[in-house]
């Protein structure tokens, strides 16, 4: 390995670490270790990746303990086999995180207890670990969060949780119909993401029956149309893998 290469390597380690000054003499200190034939850019390098390594994991600890989530879990932990249909493609191409990047936003549409909940949750652990700021809720916690913090003034400091986060996820919209305060909240956090992060969005809606969620067909429109220009659907179709796992105790399999 050429002398140049670890070099560079290492300034760039120095610089995500912000070790300036190391990096500045970077080059005379490895000259002056060659000359004293010691292999100290390779043992410094280690060292360096270790460090990185360890900052990397306890970001990762943060942000997933800042997001909230009430269990953790993965794709390598999705039963596959269970949905009689599923973009499979579409939800792999998800992890890649471009969506977020883009500012894209992700919806999954199905029954309950097929599967949303799951994707949704390791896809924002996923977030987590790219070290993208993520928040994880259901759309009940959510508004009721909003709706308490206007009793004590704290609306806008509410509202920044929703809003400023790389990914947003939103789980379980339209298992509960939502009032004039609730659907005027989450028309603000819509809005105010809607152009600036992404979100996914887990239902069991349809847009066209939004109007039964938000009770308010202009509210409805005016959410689904800020979130369709910049939005993935993902469809999954199938019975619920709860009352299977259910009936199979019962069967004692």
């Amino acid at each position: 390995m050429s002398k140049t290469a670890p070099a560079a390597n290492l300034g760039d380690m120095l610089r995500r670490l912000c070790l300036h000054h190391t990096e500045l003499h970077l080059e005379e200190l490895i000259e002056r270790a060659a000359k004293a034939g010691v292999g100290n850019a390779e043992f410094l390098g280690l060292v360096l990746d270790h460090e990185l390594s360890h900052r990397h994991e306890n970001l990762v600890a943060r942000l997933v303990k800042q997001a909230r989530f009430p269990c953790l879990k993965t794709l390598d932990a999705f039963d596959w086999a269970h949905p009689t249909a599923i973009p499979k493609s579409m939800v792999m191409n998800a992890f890649t995180m471009e969506f977020v990047r883009r500012k894209e936003h992700l919806i999954f549409l199905g029954p309950g207890g097929i599967g949303k909940s799951h994707l949704a949750m390791a896809l924002g652990f996923a977030a987590c670990q790219n070290t993208i700021r993520t928040v994880f809720t259901t759309a009940a916690d959510m508004i009721n969060r909003l709706i308490a913090s206007k009793c004590d003034y704290g609306l806008e400091r509410a509202l920044k949780r929703y809003t400023s986060p790389g990914l947003l996820v939103i789980d379980e919209l339209g298992y509960m119909p939502m009032d004039k305060d609730g659907r005027d909240l989450f028309f603000q956090v819509i809005s105010k993401r809607a152009e600036t992060g992404s979100m996914i969005i887990t239902t069991n809606k349809a847009f066209k029956d939004w109007t039964e969620v938000f009770q308010d067909n202009a509210v409805a429109t005016a959410i689904a149309e800020r979130l369709i220009e910049h939005r993935e659907l993902i469809k999954i179709e199938g019975s619920s893998y709860r009352v299977k796992k259910r009936k199979q105790r019962q069967l004692g399999m």
